[in-house]
């Protein structure tokens, strides 16, 4: 899998210089545009109104961002047309893989392609009710933990945090809810006692200010046996020093796990001079939008991994050439990240043709292992058994 290898130095006077000479009239925008994005009140939402406002403020583009309880809910307008763009978590990663809830007949692997991602002050991990005691990940052991039906990638954070501390599925009690925000009212409700989201989400920040409190429990990268055993769930994962968010500030900084969140992402059928468009505004006005809304600094041009799980689109692409930061490195793995798609998708349509089971479960099983077996056959890691 890819390593994370974050564009510095040079970048970030581009950026600078970028976002001070270019002109409204140099970037082109539709009159609207639709994005998907988690619950209201959510990071991601929040930080899809603020480019939004940026947008309209800068180039008159009206932005109607659609909050979705899932990944499912949140790709589906993309994929049929009536959205163009989604401010995604890590779901995009399971999309793209045909995993969990796209491991199904009307999905299978998404052909999906980065356009910026944030990464921010903050971390994504399991906040904990902190009239629990709870003090460590080992300490949740028989809590109840929060999960949200049709959203692996919720799901499986937790997951992957709760191996960090020694514990699966089977050592916790599991409280499912419709929604993400359903799932954070189940802490304010006493229906639950840990969850996962970032730590700057207002839905963190309203159950801290509940009568229940609420905590993120370390995960320090010292702990070498528990960040294997992360990733064995969580191979996106990576520690972080989170320095905002609940109950944390520079000066007490909290060691947790962290993805790039939110991903914008569009499917690689997006029309170029689109998604140029969009990423072009999104690196020239940094400056109006990234005070708009806690984790919106994240999607500075200086922080983007150009090497990570998936492809970027080649709109997107275009703008970072233009900004002097894609170099041979980020190309060559963009190519194997291509490759990767491509095997996945041709291993979905021969699956298909072997006219697989109706019944879910079975499909999935069958998927899975023939995923893996073209996956294996040309080189590459299935990460997902």
């Amino acid at each position: 899998m890819a390593k994370h290898a974050f564009v510095q130095g040079a970048a970030l006077l581009v950026s600078a210089a970028l976002a001070a000479g270019a002109s409204a009239q140099g970037i082109k925008l539709p009159a609207t545009l639709t994005v998907t994005a988690y619950d209201t009140g959510s990071s991601g939402f929040n930080i899809a109104v603020a480019v939004g406002k940026a947008m309209k403020d800068r180039h008159g583009t009206d932005v109607r961002v659609l909050p979705a309880g899932n990944d499912v809910a949140r790709l589906a307008p993309l994929k049929g047309g009536r959205a163009q763009a989604s401010y995604m978590g890590i779901g995009v990663y399971f999309a793209q893989e045909g995993v969990f809830e796209f491991a199904a007949r009307d999905w299978g692997p998404q052909p999906l392609r980065l356009i910026v991602a944030s990464s921010d002050c903050n971390a994504i991990s399991l906040g904990v009710a902190k009239d629990t005691g709870v003090k460590q990940i080992r300490d949740l052991k028989g809590k109840r933990i929060g999960m949200v039906v049709g959203s692996p990638a919720l799901n499986q954070n937790a997951f992957a945090v709760l191996a960090f501390g020694g514990l699966t599925r089977s050592d916790v009690k599991l409280v499912e809810f419709s929604s993400y925000g359903a799932m954070w009212k189940g802490i304010l409700n006493n229906e639950v006692d840990a969850a996962i989201a970032s730590t700057i989400s207002g839905q963190a920040k309203e159950a801290e200010a509940s009568p229940r409190g609420l905590v993120y429990p370390p995960t320090p990268a010292a702990d070498k046996a528990g960040w294997t055993r992360m990733h064995k769930f969580g191979p996106y994962y990576a520690p972080h020093t989170a320095t905002c968010g609940v109950g944390i500030t520079p000066q007490t900084p909290v060691e947790l796990p962290n993805y790039p969140y939110p991903i914008v992402t569009v499917y690689d059928s997006q029309a170029a001079d689109l998604v140029y468009g969009i990423a072009r505004s999104m690196i020239a006005d940094y400056p109006a939008y990234k005070d708009g809304a806690p984790g919106a600094a994240g999607l500075e041009l200086a922080r983007q991994n150009l090497t990570w799980v998936l492809p970027y689109h080649e709109g997107a692409v275009r703008a970072f050439k233009e900004a002097g930061v894609w170099k041979a490195e980020h190309e060559a793995h963009q190519q194997k990240a291509l490759a990767r798609q491509s095997t996945l998708g041709a291993a979905w349509s021969a699956f298909l043709k072997t006219n697989p089971p109706e019944d879910r479960d079975a499909l999935r099983k069958g998927w899975m292992a023939a995923r893996g077996a073209a996956l294996q056959k040309a080189g590459f890691d299935a990460i997902f058994e």
